[in-house]
């Protein structure tokens, strides 16, 4: 099941523009006024997983703190952050799901209740690549949980795919598919014990 646990943001992007002007590497300050203004979101999303495989789903984001991964069939996993807490759920099987602090990945970045990308040694990289502007993060404070690196275009801004490099060496690369911001999301959604009494109905 680790396999499931989104570690990697990188772009998968297109042209945007045909107009250089408007291709631009994006500021810190920028970036971090974007995350910070993205409450909620729901799309679809494409997933790399360590060993090659690839899966594919529904992600739900609601900011502060929540976050949740429907996966597919033939997987039956579901990943849900909430209450500073990662749950991973396998729906084919009556054991105890597994679980661990949001601290310890580097999505906590992402998810937390205000972003700044400015603050001392989070940022390790800021490059531009022509299409997108990739940054690289960590927690200066726990630099040993991994690192995010994210794809963002502009034009408006926009958060294209992730990569996560978890403090085992494995990497996960999540493409976002087009997304819808600014919903209403019932809290249920990211409820760990709401989705366990639905999984043992």
């Amino acid at each position: 099941m680790k396999r499931l646990i989104p570690a990697i943001l990188t772009a998968c992007l297109g042209i945007f523009s045909a107009m250089p002007a408007l291709a631009e590497k994006l500021s810190l300050n920028e970036i971090s006024g974007y995350l910070n203004d993205l409450i909620t979101a729901q799309g679809a999303f494409t997933q790399i997983n360590d060993d090659g495989t690839i899966s594919s789903g529904k992600l739900f984001i609601k900011r502060p703190g929540k976050m949740r991964f429907e996966y597919d069939p033939p997987e039956q996993a579901l990943v849900l952050a909430d209450a500073n807490t990662v749950v991973i759920i396998d729906k084919k099987s009556n054991q105890p799901p597994e679980s661990y602090p949001l601290s310890r990945t580097p999505l906590s970045l992402i998810l937390a209740r205000q972003v700044n990308l400015g603050r001392a040694r989070m940022v390790t990289g800021h490059d531009y690549d022509g299409t997108a502007t990739i940054v690289t993060a960590q927690d200066p404070d726990n630099p040993d949980t991994g690192s995010i690196r994210m794809s963002f275009t502009d034009n408006p801004v926009q958060l294209r795919q992730w990569i996560i490099d978890d403090a085992n060496g494995g990497q996960t690369t999540v493409i976002l598919g087009e997304f819808e911001a600014g919903l209403s999301l019932r809290n249920s959604l990211f409820d760990p014990g709401r989705a366990l009494r639905e999984r043992d109905r």
